[in-house]
């Protein structure tokens, strides 16, 4: 998993954790799979009147089909768009229309795909159709509907997140109110409805021209994740490209929804002022009907052993950025936590490594960080390190320093109290995240659908424990490889006489 953050204020709590702080907590989680293969993990704090809930869903834009990336995210913002009973003014003339909406665009796309020998006028009469039957379509729909009877409920922290591997479903609600989440989250999973899908599909395209078009950081990690991955879906967005997104079909998230969100490829957390035995009753009647299915097969694609360094340059007239990349095993490698420790001792912070050579020592970069795990983990993915250079200096000054960093630290063993430290800022952050209900749920959920048991979440701590100085050094050998090595910078653009010469790094 991805490397911890450090919460200096339960240091103390931390330090003094018991060992059998695993059997305690499990006193208070109830765990219930129904016959159609859905887990639910129920978990007890009733310090407050207040539950969370999270959904989590194994599939995401790595799951995409080909010439079909964005549509994991696109049904996602489906997913809010209520069911046959909310956000409707009326169902049955809705669906007909919908259904509607759905013939003309066949006809429209099947005229523009004759190509040169399309009858112009044809297409732009269907594209006229098209867009009065959407309109129609639309003028059923009460907006925001599902949104509104949550928040009117007392809801709060609604949202959801699409990542390379998984997508999650979250918010809190009253814990008066338990029934209304068991009724809404089954029946935008029971009764999907896909209503405002042409919509949400321009949302989405500006969406990414904000995140990517707009954002040289956004275009940089685009750039950089296309050339760092040559077979493997991590190379593409979690958006989906443009040009495909642009071309979705109501039809492309239907068939995504069927493949992927069974039952037995969803985990369900709820963590607050909550009676197990009620939440059990309450799944059983409102998810019992989702019919089993068989689990989506496993992504056979694999990544080809790179054959040596990759460069990627993105003119920008922006502060220089730079984004290298070393490529690692996945989380379920048994140098995992070792892939954690090594990040925080290189970028933990003021006393990370990083940011004592390159900002305070060298003053060569405003900002230098590390991430363990990136852009997600479940398959082999990269370690990878951000350079922002400070004014007056260059990425290739930061990446030679940085270099060197490197080569120094691999060449000597780091010293105990260096990872003491950073171990127990792992604990920190295990401890921190675990605090709120929502924090724990999500918690819950990604570690039962990545390892198959929330266990993990106690037993990674032990494993972090057990990092050697030996472990940090050989990982370290073994992954700062030049070979596997993918860089991507910014660079600004030259005039015109300067172009005659070559560009360096970040200059």
């Amino acid at each position: 998993m991805r490397a911890f953050s450090f919460c200096a204020s339960i240091l103390a709590v931390v330090c003094c954790l018991p060992a059998q702080d695993l059997k305690e907590f499990e006193k208070k989680v109830t765990e219930f799979t129904l016959p159609n293969g859905l887990h639910f993990t129920v978990v007890e704090r009733h310090n407050a009147p207040v539950v969370s809930f999270h959904t989590y869903v194994n599939a995401g834009s790595v799951d995409d089909p080909s010439g079909q990336t964005g549509i994991a995210h696109m049904f996602e913002h489906m997913a809010f768009k209520g069911t046959e009973n909310i956000g409707t003014r009326d169902w049955p003339a809705e669906k007909r229309a919908l259904e509607q909406v759905e013939e003309i665009y066949d006809r429209f796309q099947a005229e523009r795909a004759k190509g040169p020998k399309a009858d112009e006028a044809r297409a732009g009469a269907l594209e006229l159709d098209l867009k009065t039957a959407i309109d129609r379509a639309e003028s059923f729909v009460i907006s925001n509907d599902f949104t509104r009877i949550i928040e009117e409920n007392g809801g709060t922290g609604l949202n959801a997140d699409t990542s390379l591997d998984n997508t999650e479903y979250f918010y809190s609600l009253p814990s008066n109110r338990l029934e209304l989440w068991f009724l809404l989250e089954s029946q935008r999973f029971l009764h999907p409805v896909f209503r405002e899908f042409y919509k949400e599909r321009d949302v989405v395209l500006e969406e990414d021209r904000m995140r990517v078009g707009s954002s040289p950081q956004g275009k940089l990690l685009e750039e950089f994740g296309a050339i760092a991955f040559e077979a493997f879906p991590y190379h593409n967005p979690p958006g989906g490209w443009p040009s495909e997104v642009a071309n979705l079909r109501r039809g492309d998230a239907q068939a995504f929804f069927n493949k992927y969100y069974v039952p037995a490829n969803i985990n369900v957390a709820i963590v607050g002022d909550v009676n197990p035995a009620e939440a059990k009753r309450l799944a059983e009647r409102y998810f019992g009907p989702m019919p089993a299915r068989p689990l989506p097969p496993p992504i056979e694609t694999k990544e080809p052993a790179q054959a040596g360094p990759r460069t990627a340059v993105v003119m920008s007239p922006s502060q220089p950025l730079a984004v290298i990349g070393y490529k690692r095993p996945d989380q379920y490698d048994k140098d995992d936590p070792v892939y954690d420790v090594l990040a925080t001792i290189l970028s933990g912070g003021r006393t990370g490594l990083m940011y004592r050579t390159l900002v305070e020592d060298k003053k060569i970069a405003l900002d230098a960080e590390a991430i363990s795990t990136y852009p997600d983990g479940r398959y082999p993915n990269l370690f990878v390190f951000f350079l922002v250079p400070a004014l007056g200096h260059t990425v290739n000054e930061n990446e030679a320093a940085l270099n060197d960093l490197l080569a120094k630290f691999m060449a000597k063993p780091v010293d105990a109290e260096t990872l003491q430290r950073v171990k127990t800022k792992a604990r920190a952050g295990v401890i921190r995240q675990m605090a709120s209900n929502n924090s724990l749920a999500k918690l819950i959920t990604a570690y039962y659908g990545a390892y198959g048991d929330w266990r993990k979440l106690f037993t990674s701590i032990d494993e972090i424990n057990g990092v050697t100085a030996a472990d940090v050094q050989r990982v370290a050998r073994l992954c700062f490889n030049p070979v596997s090595r993918t860089i991507a910078y910014t660079e600004r653009p030259r005039p015109a006489a300067a172009a005659v010469h070559a560009p360096g790094a970040g200059q």
